[in-house]
């Protein structure tokens, strides 16, 4: 993956600061600019007298050295990694916390989310996750073929098809070890999940690579990261394992890191190590969503990060490389996750008022008519696609996967409905096919 170019940050050492030189600044600047933006010296230089702006660098730089926190991993040379936490920063993490902490009417608000089953969105949102996921990496295969190959179980045709799989696989193992310690043999379980049936950048599933050709491209020729060398790998992601699993709460005098800090370093970590040829980024966010749902965050079991992180690749690439190119500070990467999580919930926000409208217009269609009491929130929201869609076919599976129940619940609500006469039944093979009729706007409104 290309990343923009950017100049490398002025060295910082505080043995070397001339204080008659930065004196004057210290009073004028902070950590952050009037905003409360965490700027990098590739934006700072240029809102600065230009004369003046190595020693305001310097300046800032020193009050960031009082205010950072170093976490137990270091760079490839030994070098610590830190970052910062401002105050506009604290305001996204309360935000945050007090917002992935609770279910889905916590962001939807009860009356939108009303009538909307949990359980039904699990299934829902974690395909739109791994759809965009793969998407992200460059699968063109569109949403609309890919959450139906999803639904019925279909095998992919093609290899944007198989990431895309892949990727749902991936996020359901994710929340299935969320219990469990990190150890290498999971990320690279987790990796060969993402990878399996795949050739990009002659990956091999579950294996790290076994050479130093990868690098990460400036966008104009040059090199913007070196990954470390692949013969300590092993013992580097071993360390990363002991972060993951160590105690940061704070408690019996251990270190604080907000737990969706840590989760954001994580995600970070596994791209400056790039330990794979390819799916680098995929198994990132699966170690993302398995440090949060570990964490007991539910709510995201239904965000989709990398919807916002395709939209925004430009960001997603400078906040990795501002950190890269100003000593090791993960601030610039933190601050930006935070952001696309609080963009996502907006989007949860938005997406569950859309289904809540949606339902309850099928809701306010069936009231008059014989079946308003008689159907089950599935089958409801199996009538209101029957109604956009006349001659839609359902099968048990597809609507089993769609709604997380199992196969037999899937007939049962089904053949009901065929019952009831509101879909129609035919045979492909041994495969029963369920339709919906074109006239079920009348069949509706009839009489028993």
């Amino acid at each position: 993956m290309a990343k923009p170019r950017v100049e490398r940050a002025p060295a910082f050492d505080m043995d070397a600061l001339d204080f008659n030189r930065i004196g004057p600044y210290l009073s004028q600047f902070g950590i952050t600019d009037a905003k409360g933006r965490y700027l990098h010296w590739d934006r700072l230089k240029w809102r600065v007298p230009r004369d003046q702006a190595a020693d305001i660098w310097q300046a800032i730089k020193l009050q960031r050295s009082f205010q950072q926190k170093t976490i137990p991993l270091k760079d490839a040379a030994g070098r610590d990694f830190h970052y910062c936490i401002t105050p506009a920063m604290e305001a996204k993490l309360h935000q945050v916390v007090r917002t992935a902490g609770g279910n889905v009417g916590a962001v939807a608000g009860e009356a939108a989310s009303d009538g909307i089953q949990e359980h039904f969105l699990v299934s829902a949102l974690l395909m739109e996750e791994a759809i965009t996921s793969a998407q992200l990496e460059g699968a063109a295969t569109t949403r609309e073929v890919a959450k139906k190959m999803l639904e019925e179980e279909r095998e992919p045709v093609d290899e944007d098809e198989r990431m895309i799989l892949n990727n749902y696989l991936l996020l359901k193992e994710a929340e299935r070890v969320r219990n469990e310690p990190l150890t290498v043999d999971q990320v690279l379980d987790f990796h060969r999940i993402a990878t399996r049936g795949t050739t990009g950048n002659a990956v091999v599933p579950g294996e790290l690579r076994l050479d130093d050709d990868i690098y990460v491209d400036d966008g104009d020729g040059g090199i913007a990261h070196q990954p470390p060398p692949f013969r300590v790998l092993p013992e580097r992601l071993q360390a990363l394992c002991d972060f993951a699993n160590g105690d940061h709460t704070g408690m019996a005098g251990s270190t604080f890191i907000a737990p969706v800090v840590k989760a954001i370093i994580l995600h970070f970590m596994i791209g400056y190590e790039h330990p794979f040829r390819d799916g680098n980024g995929r198994t990132a966010r699966a170690l993302f969503y398995w440090y949060m749902l570990k964490c007991d965050y539910q709510l995201f079991r239904y965000v989709s990060i990398s919807r916002l992180l395709k939209d925004d690749p430009g960001g997603y690439g400078l906040s990795y490389l501002y950190s890269e190119t100003d000593d090791n500070d993960l601030t610039y990467f933190i601050d930006f996750q935070l952001d696309i999580i609080l963009r996502a919930f907006d989007d949860l926000r938005r997406y569950l008022e859309t289904k809540s409208n949606d339902f309850q217009q099928i809701v306010h269609l069936l009231e008059n008519t014989p079946f308003g009491n008689l159907l089950s929130f599935v089958q409801k929201d199996l009538i209101k696609k029957a109604a956009r869609e006349p001659g839609r076919i359902f099968t048990a599976r597809e609507v089993a996967k769609s709604y997380d129940i199992t196969d037999n619940t899937a007939r049962t609500h089904l053949n009901q409905l065929v019952d009831l006469k509101l879909l129609l039944a035919t045979k492909d093979g041994r495969k029963v096919l369920y339709i919906a009729p074109a006239d079920l706007q009348r069949r509706l409104g009839r009489k028993k």
